[in-house]
């Protein structure tokens, strides 16, 4: 609208400085024809210019903040060692008298910090907005190193590992996942290879059996309508068991999911956690929940409070502590699923 009005002004501009001249018989009616038509055009064509010019610097400001940004140095130290290839799957993770603080701010996002993770376990962390659950998930996946303290790999310091190497052994889901405007086979797999009988066995174990039954062309179609005109729009759940039956595809050793239900309604969740077992089979599972009723499938729970770890056990040893801050929140949010009499 703006710029339509401001070539308006520029045409009315035109006119009037070229009626002026005719009007004192300084052109001629044919002159003041074609005075009109370039006159017209220079001024469109300066305006274009300055339209131009205004847009590149723009754009260069912001190309100078993301070169800015390329050029901050990475100081995470660079490992060499490989990481043992296990078929049996065999990795245990330890966390030793952990302690971080994000840069740039001076409380601990976890302190003193210390928990095994034993094979084939399922482990549910819960605690407040705030409490440490997912910088843990982020130290475990070196997207930060420990201020103090270590994690070992098999009693092997994380950091002494190839970071690529090291990085296939998970299968995280984040709260900020992304699917992609290609197949639903390829969102799975994140890759244009892939196994088909793989790809609709994970779907279907994630919860969205019934979902592919009306889908046209089953797992090779397109999510939303970017590139495919038939692509398929999905809701945030569906788009939750996607990702959850993508971290099951890539067959990694440890599974990490960081609220990876909020989306489902209640359900489509127990539909799920009833099969999880199934789907992760013998990998190491680490589960982050604000729902409590939904980690009572796992063996372990452990409760984070303000950066600490300050209680581990299975849901009924917890709810035997009166004092205890897992039974706080148990009964917080038990009101939500009992029937009103």
């Amino acid at each position: 609208m703006a710029e339509n009005t401001g070539i308006g002004i520029i045409e009315a501009g035109a006119y009037i400085v070229v009626g002026i001249l005719a009007l004192t018989g300084t052109l001629t009616i044919g002159n003041v024809i074609k005075m009109a038509g370039c006159l017209k055009n220079m001024l469109n064509e300066t305006y274009g210019l300055t339209q131009s010019i205004t847009y590149f610097a723009i754009e260069t400001r912001k190309a100078a903040s993301t070169l800015d940004f390329l050029d901050v140095a990475d100081e995470m130290y660079k490992g060499k060692l490989p990481v043992e290839k296990r078929s049996d799957n065999q990795y245990q993770i330890e966390f030793k008298n952990v302690s971080f603080k994000y840069p740039g701010t001076e409380n601990y996002a976890l302190k003193n910090f210390s928990l095994t993770l034993k094979i084939g376990e399922k482990l549910a962390i819960v605690g407040m907005n705030g409490s440490g659950k997912t910088t843990m998930i982020k130290l475990l996946c070196r997207l930060y190193d420990p201020d103090e303290g270590e994690i070992l790999l098999n009693g092997v310091d994380i950091r002494k590992f190839k970071q690529d190497e090291y990085s296939r052994l998970f299968s995280v889901v984040f709260q900020d996942y992304q699917l992609f405007s290609f197949m639903l086979a390829e969102n799975v797999a994140v890759s244009e290879n892939f196994d088909s009988v793989k790809v609709e066995k994970c779907l279907k174990e994630a919860g969205l059996d019934e979902r592919l039954k009306t889908l046209k062309d089953g797992i090779q179609s397109y999510l939303y309508k970017d590139f495919e005109d038939d692509g398929i729009e999905i809701s945030g759940g569906e788009a939750q068991k996607i990702a959850v039956a993508r971290s099951v595809y890539k067959e990694a050793p440890f599974i990490l999911m960081d609220e990876p239900t909020a989306a489902l309604d209640p359900i489509s969740e127990y539909e799920i956690y009833a099969g999880f077992d199934k789907m992760v089979g013998d990998k190491t599972a680490i589960y982050i929940s604000h729902r409590l009723s939904s980690c009572r499938f796992c063996e372990k729970i452990a409760v984070f409070h303000e950066g600490s770890l300050i209680q581990t056990g299975s849901h009924e040893e917890l709810l035997k502590d009166e004092k205890g801050k897992y039974r706080e929140m148990w009964n917080a949010q038990a009101k939500y699923y009992v029937q009103p009499e």
